[in-house]
This record gives structure tokens, sequence and C-alpha cells, in this order.
């Protein structure tokens, strides 16, 4: 849903989270254009599938639900995951990091919610990595 949004300015809220997709996309970003492909995977993967995904992308949105503390406690080891893949000698240009952020989706939600704002920040900043968290 969120990267639907991103892509057509609206809700969606009918859409099947088991179903993995690439998008592409074209925006404007500081006044130049921007080809996106996002990858919007189905976080059922094991750890090889995630490790290749990894590896195509040149930057990250770590997403869990405020409402779904699993979804929270994956996200550090999918940073370090990213970081440890993207500075690995292998890799064209090793040592800079992709850009990552973290979010935590569904902050409407306030009555389900299981993990704080406070909990994602302090995360963010033990990660180095900015935070929002969103509807």
């Amino acid at each position: 849903a969120l990267t639907v949004r991103f892509i057509t300015r609206r809700f969606i809220g009918d859409y099947d989270p088991t179903l993995e997709m690439i998008y592409r996309h074209m925006a404007v970003i500081d006044g130049e254009m921007v080809h996106f492909e996002i990858l919007d995977t189905a976080g059922q993967e094991d750890s090889l599938q995630i490790e290749e995904k990894i590896k195509w992308g040149d930057g990250f949105a770590v997403v869990y639900s405020v409402t779904d503390r699993c979804s929270f406690d994956e996200v550090m080891r999918l940073c370090f995951l990213i970081n440890h893949l993207h500075s690995s000698p292998k890799r064209s240009g090793g040592s800079e990091q992709p850009p990552v952020v973290i979010v935590g989706n569904k902050k409407d939600l306030q009555f389900d919610r299981m993990v704080s704002t406070e909990d994602g920040e302090n995360l963010s900043k033990a990660l180095k990595l900015p935070f929002y968290e969103i509807s």
C-alpha cells in the first residue's frame, strides 16, 4: 500500500500483501527526472532470497508495522544485512553505503500499537538512520 500510494498519490487499501511486485515510476526530484524501479517485497523471503534482493537495490526503505512487534524486531537485522552486503569488496565501489530509511507504518492505528514512536526513534539513533512514522 505504501508503494502504491507513492506512485499513484492515492491510498488503495485492497491489495495482496503476499504478492511481490516491481513498480516502475518516474518523478521529478530536485528538478531532475528520476527513474525508479521499486521492488515491493512480500516480506516472506528466506535468507538467500533476501540477500539477492538487497544486492539488487540501490536504496532502501525498511518498513515495519507499529501494530506488529515482530516486524519491528526485523529492522535491525535487515539494516545490518544491507550494510554488510553493500560494503562487500565484491561490490563495485564497495565502501559507499546506500541510502536507508526506517519507516514505521500504520501510525493511525493507535489502539493496536505495539511499537512506540520512542522505540522507532531509539533504533534509528542507534543505527544512525533517518526515521519516519506514517499512515
